[in-house]
């Protein structure tokens, strides 16, 4: 099977396994994942094919949707890989690829690293940035049920893994607890590039936020 058939096919799978995810993780941010990484692998010396496989599969059963189980989705994405007879490099590596791209808090020591986790993995965290990750932020707070703000409820910096997944703060803190700290995360040149004007206009929008209800902007304290 040549590289565009494995890729279709692999669109075809997670289109119909994602059929009914929630907006912020949905098929719509797989495409957008997967053509950020496509962009920015022609700029970075990578395995092409990898890349694109772990963009299509990084979110094929997300732990935060599976009881915190991070396990499936890396199964789910070998059992897939394995039926249209990939080549096992190839799938290690996205499993891999799978198993380290999430954020978790950012205060963990990463235990696999290669240059295709890294475009994969900025272009993941630039879809969480700007415009659309405002959207996508305000979007999973209303899945979850949670307030959009509460001043009486700080953003808690510097959470572990755990405190990270278990956190049920206000959708705001999201921003102070995860969005404004991904600029400086980036693995790639290109990453960096792309997330400043993403940061930026994430910080142009809580100042906005912060006028119109009446309260100080938190970020310009820190």
């Amino acid at each position: 099977m040549d590289k565009e058939d494995i890729i279709q096919k692999t669109i075809a799978f997670v289109r119909e396994e994602l059929s009914e995810a929630e907006g912020g993780h949905d098929w719509w941010h797989i495409k957008r994942v997967w053509k950020t990484s496509q962009q920015m692998a022609q700029k970075e010396n990578v395995d092409v094919l990898v890349v694109e496989l772990g963009a299509l599969l990084h979110d094929i059963a997300d732990a935060k949707f599976h009881r915190g189980d991070e396990t499936i989705g890396p199964a789910k994405a070998t059992s897939f890989l394995e039926t249209i007879d990939v080549d096992k490099s190839i799938i290690d590596h996205v499993k891999n690829i799978i198993e380290h791209v999430s954020f978790k808090g950012g205060n963990f020591e990463r235990t696999f690293s290669s240059k295709e986790l890294d475009v994969v993995q900025d272009a993941d965290r630039l879809d969480a940035m700007g415009a659309i990750g405002i959207a996508r932020a305000f979007n999973y707070g209303g899945f979850k049920n949670r307030l959009i703000y509460d001043p009486e409820i700080p953003p808690k910096l510097n959470m572990t893994k755990e405190e990270y997944k278990k956190s049920t703060a206000p959708t705001i803190n999201h921003f102070y607890e995860k969005l404004l700290l991904l600029k400086d995360k980036m693995n790639t040149n290109t990453g960096r590039e792309m997330a400043r004007k993403r940061h930026d206009f994430m910080e142009h929008f809580l100042e906005q936020f912060y006028n119109e209800v009446g309260e100080r902007f938190f970020f310009q304290t820190q």
